[in-house]
């Protein structure tokens, strides 16, 4: 008992966080974690080729 305003709370909380308009810079976030556009592109033709998908 009790437990229906904490749950109704939290539900509210979860429901904002997954809704909300997140205005992020994802340039100023690669910026910050040190991440260049050289090694994006290297991690991406870097994946393995298993030729799923061709005939």
């Amino acid at each position: 008992m009790g437990r229906g305003r904490a749950k109704a709370k939290q539900t509210k909380v979860a429901r904002e966080l997954k809704y909300a308009n997140h205005n992020m810079d994802l340039e100023r976030l690669r910026q910050d974690l040190g991440v260049t556009t050289e090694s994006v592109r290297d991690d991406e033709t870097d994946a393995p080729n298993d030729g799923a998908g061709q005939a």
